[in-house]
């Protein structure tokens, strides 16, 4: 097992596969950003070789991410092959849907497992407002073709935030009752490219969850493994659930079970780490699993008590989010 200095087993595995999107998000890059050379990248092959490390550790529940993982060529091929590593339990992706409609039954014949959509708003103007691309549409298009393909339930993520999209909140709860939809708001985090975030931009899971309770009233008793990110709330008649993200106001650090490697082969065991391990390096001079392998027990040992949002001496990560992996 693979177990950090304040007695927190690690299970969970993000692997950004690039750091390229096809869209702009206000809340996770800036306007025009600088992509990390190809060369830089980890490969398909060193990608499944620290699956396989991983799996070696404890590892069991991987999930891909980007920047737009699916803007990676030939992506079904690598989920192939990380699903059919023995160990592997849990294989999901999330995605901004752009480019679902033609990879949803692809992803799932190649042994997806799980599926998670960025969607921000219900509102095509608005769209291009938070995203800076047109691509509303493409993404329901998305959403429309994982169902058929297979990907029941659907978890939709939603970034809120405070005067941009925060009305919406009863509206995307609705969509939790009215299809098998799994809607996931998460709170605002200082993760943006523009460096525009501000604590009066974050709406608060609290907030967010007396918002839907006045519409449709919830079980206001959390479910759910302590160490998922998502508190999830029922909804009292029984017709589905809505799930809440509460980073900054609520932390789940305590009970934090995952690290994370960035497109160019940097293992963070926070998502707002100060400092990364390097796996591509090492790998790429010649280094045994075994030696990989030590290197993610050494970064593990040193994994944060938290993310520190909340104390005066936070400081920034100097990535962004769609460098470090969502």
């Amino acid at each position: 097992m693979l177990v950090d200095g304040f007695g927190r087993v690690v299970t969970n595995l993000r692997i950004s596969v690039t750091d390229r999107c096809n869209l702009r998000c206000t809340y996770c890059m800036p306007a025009e950003p600088e992509w990390m050379p190809r060369a830089d990248i980890l490969s398909f092959e060193e990608i499944g070789r620290l699956v396989r490390v991983a799996v070696s550790l404890g590892i069991t529940d991987f999930r891909l991410t980007g920047g737009e993982p699916t803007s990676r060529k030939d992506l079904p091929a690598l989920v192939r092959s990380i699903a059919d590593v023995p160990g592997v339990k849990d294989l999901a992706l999330t995605t901004n849907g752009i480019l679902l409609s033609r990879l949803a039954a692809p992803l799932r014949e190649a042994g997806l497992h799980r599926l998670n959509v960025s969607l921000d708003t219900l509102k095509g103007e608005k769209f291009v407002h938070i995203a800076r691309r047109d691509g509303f549409r493409s993404v329901w298009e998305g959403l429309e073709a994982a169902e058929k393909a297979g990907f029941r339930p659907l978890k939709i993520n939603m970034v809120v935030m405070r005067g941009v999209n925060d009305d919406e909140v009863v509206d995307f709860a609705g969509l939790a009752r009215e299809r098998d939809w799994r809607l996931r708001f998460i709170e605002f985090m200082p993760l943006d490219g523009d460096g525009l975030w501000s604590r009066n931009q974050v709406v608060p899971g609290r907030e967010i969850l007396d918002r839907i309770h006045a519409r449709w009233p919830l079980d206001l008793s959390a479910s759910g493994p302590l160490r998922d990110p998502a508190r999830v709330y029922r909804f009292l008649d029984g017709r589905g659930d809505v799930g809440v993200i509460a980073s900054v106001s609520e932390p789940f650090c305590g009970s934090c079970d995952r690290v994370r490697v960035t497109p160019d082969g940097k293992l963070r065991t926070c998502l707002f780490s100060t400092w990364e391990t390097d796996l591509k390096g090492p790998m790429r001079a010649g280094a045994s699993d075994a030696e990989v392998a030590a290197l993610v027990r050494g970064a593990v040992a040193r994994k944060e008590a938290g993310h520190g949002i909340n104390r005066d001496d936070f400081v920034k990560p100097g990535r962004t989010m769609h460098a470090i992996g969502g």
